[in-house]
C-alpha cells in the first residue's frame, strides 16, 4: 500500500473508532440529564439512583472518547501537514472554537457535576448537567462545521501571495447549508444511540429482576424519545441528501450506482455486482421515483449520472479520476437506511409493550433490546463511511486532493508502524471500555440516600 492509502486508512481507523464515543456522550447525557430534572421537580427517589447510575457510564464513555479524539488532532500534523499547512487559515477556527469554548465548557461542568452532589445547591447542580449536555452538543457543532466545509467550502477567498484559502466570512460557517443539516442529523443520531444504550441496559436489568420499578421508568424514557427522534432523523437525513444532491453530485450518484443520467429514477432495494468496473449491475427491487424523491423532493426529479458528474469535473478541474468508491457508497448508504428501519421496528414492539403494560416482562423484547443497541453504532459508522469516502478524491471539495494533502516527510514505514501503535492502543481501550461499561451496567442500582442526607459525590 502506498503512503496515501496507510494515511488514509489510519485517520478512517482513528475516526470510526472516536466516533463509536461521540454520539454516546451527547445522548447519554441529555437523557441523563432529563433523569435528574425529573428528580429535581417530582423528588422520587429511584430518578435520583437512576441519574448516578447512568452518569457513572456516561463518564466512562467520555473518559476513554477524549483520549481518542486527541488522536485525531494530533493526525493532521503527522500525516496530513500539507492538508493542514493549505487550508489551516479556515480549519483551524472551528477546531479552535472546539477546543477552547465546548471542550472546557463540557469539561469544566463535568467535574463540578461530579463533586458537587453535596456542596452545591440543587438547582445550581442540576444546571451543571444540563451544561455538560449542551458542551457536548456544543464540541459536535464546532467539528461538524469543519467537516461542512471540507464538503461545501462558503466564507473563504484565495490569498494571491501563498494560493490558500482564508476565512474572511466566519457567520457563513454558521450557516453552511451542508453544516445546518448535518449537524441537525449528527445530534439526532446520538440522541438515538442514546436511547438504544439506556433501553439495552434497562432490558438487561429487567431481564434480571433488579429494581424493576426504576429500570422499567429508563426503558420508557429511552422508548418515547427513540422513535420519534429517529423518525426525524430519518427525514433531517433525507433533506441531507438533498443538500448533498446540489453542492455534491457525485455522491448522491455514487450511492446509487447511477452512472446515466436519469429523470426520474428509481432507486434500488439491493444489487448484485456494481462497482466502477461494473456499469451495469443487476438491481433487485427497484422503486419508482424514491431515488428522484430522496435527491431532489421531487417525484420526477433528475439526478445526474456518474459519467456526466465526470465530465463535468474533468472540464472544471482538469483530467482526473473523480468517482468516488462505488461499492463503499452503495452499501453504506443501504446500511443505514435499513438499520434504522430495524431499530424503529424495535422501537414500535417496545411501544406497543409499553401500552400493554407488558414491557418488564416480555422477555423476547428485552432480549432483542439489548442486542439492538449495536444497530446506532453501526448506523453511524455507515454514515460517515457515506459522507467522506462519498467526498473522494477530494479532501476538500474543489480545492484540494486526498492525494495532495499528505505529509510528505512522513515515509510509508513511519505511517505503518503507526497504524500498528494505535490498533494495540485501541485495542487495549476497547477492553477497558467493554470491560467497565459491562462492570457497571450489571451493578444494582446504589441504596436510596437517607432521609435529609446529603447526596454524595459519585463513586465508581
Amino acid at each position: 500500500m502506498s503512503q496515501l492509502d496507510l494515511a488514509r486508512l489510519q485517520f478512517a481507523m482513528t475516526s470510526v473508532y472516536h466516533f463509536l464515543f461521540v454520539p454516546v456522550t451527547i445522548g447519554l447525557g441529555f437523557l441523563t440529564a432529563l433523569l435528574q430534572t425529573g428528580w429535581h421537580r417530582t423528588g422520587r427517589t429511584e430518578l435520583l439512583r437512576l441519574t448516578r447510575f447512568f452518569g457513572v457510564l456516561l463518564v466512562i464513555n467520555i473518559a476513554v472518547g477524549v483520549v481518542t479524539g486527541l488522536v485525531q488532532e494530533f493526525q493532521f500534523g503527522m500525516d496530513w501537514s500539507e492538508y493542514s499547512r493549505t487550508v489551516g487559515d479556515v480549519f483551524g477556527a472551528p477546531l479552535a472554537m472546539e477546543g477552547l469554548a465546548a471542550f472546557f465548557l463540557e469539561s469544566t461542568f463535568l467535574g463540578l457535576w461530579l463533586f458537587g452532589w453535596d456542596r452545591l445547591p440543587p438547582r445550581v447542580h442540576l444546571a451543571t448537567i444540563w451544561a455538560v449536555a449542551v458542551g457536548g452538543a456544543l464540541s459536535a457543532a464546532f467539528i461538524m462545521m469543519a467537516n461542512s466545509w471540507m464538503q461545501h467550502p462558503v466564507g473563504y477567498t484565495v490569498d494571491p501571495s501563498s494560493g490558500r484559502p482564508r476565512l474572511d466570512d466566519v457567520w457563513a460557517l454558521f450557516t453552511n447549508p451542508v453544516f445546518l443539516r448535518g449537524y441537525l442529523h449528527a445530534i439526532l443520531a446520538s440522541v438515538v444511540t442514546g436511547c438504544a444504550v439506556m433501553l439495552a441496559v434497562s432490558a438487561w436489568q429487567l431481564r434480571k429482576g433488579s429494581s424493576p420499578t426504576a429500570f422499567h421508568a429508563t426503558a420508557r424514557l429511552s422508548l418515547v424519545v427513540l422513535v420519534p427522534v429517529l423518525l426525524v432523523a430519518m427525514l433531517v437525513g433525507s433533506e441531507l441528501g438533498v443538500t448533498e444532491g446540489k453542492y455534491q453530485p457525485m455522491k448522491i450518484a455514487g450511492a446509487e450506482a447511477q452512472w446515466d443520467t436519469c429523470q426520474p429514477c428509481s432507486f434500488s432495494l439491493f444489487q448484485v455486482g456494481g462497482g466502477k468496473n461494473d456499469m451495469t449491475p443487476t438491481r433487485i427491487i427497484s422503486v419508482p421515483h424514491l431515488l428522484s424523491l430522496l435527491a431532489t423532493n421531487h417525484w420526477n426529479g433528475q439526478v445526474l449520472g456518474l459519467n456526466a458528474v465526470q465530465a463535468q469535473y474533468e472540464q472544471q478541474y482538469g483530467p482526473g479520476d473523480y468517482v468516488p468508491n462505488i461499492f463503499v457508497q452503495y452499501w453504506a448508504m443501504r446500511v443505514m437506511a435499513y438499520l434504522a428501519v430495524v431499530l424503529l421496528l424495535v422501537g414500535l414492539w417496545g411501544l406497543w409493550l409499553l401500552w400493554r403494560k407488558r414491557l418488564g416482562t416480555a422477555r423476547r423484547f428485552l432480549r432483542v433490546a439489548v442486542w439492538a443497541s449495536v444497530l446506532p453504532f453501526l448506523m453511524n459508522t455507515a454514515g460517515w463511511l457515506l459522507t467522506e469516502s462519498g467526498r473522494q478524491p477530494w479532501i476538500v471539495q474543489g480545492i484540494q486532493l486526498t492525494r495532495n494533502g499528505v505529509s510528505p516527510s512522513v515515509g510509508t514505514t513511519t505511517v505503518a508502524i503507526s497504524i500498528l501503535v494505535f490498533f494495540l492502543l485501541y485495542a487495549a481501550l476497547a477492553v477497558v471500555e467493554v470491560v467497565l461499561i459491562a462492570r457497571y451496567a450489571r451493578k444494582e442500582l446504589s441504596p436510596p440516600p437517607a432521609e435529609d442526607a446529603p447526596v454524595p459525590a459519585l463513586s465508581y
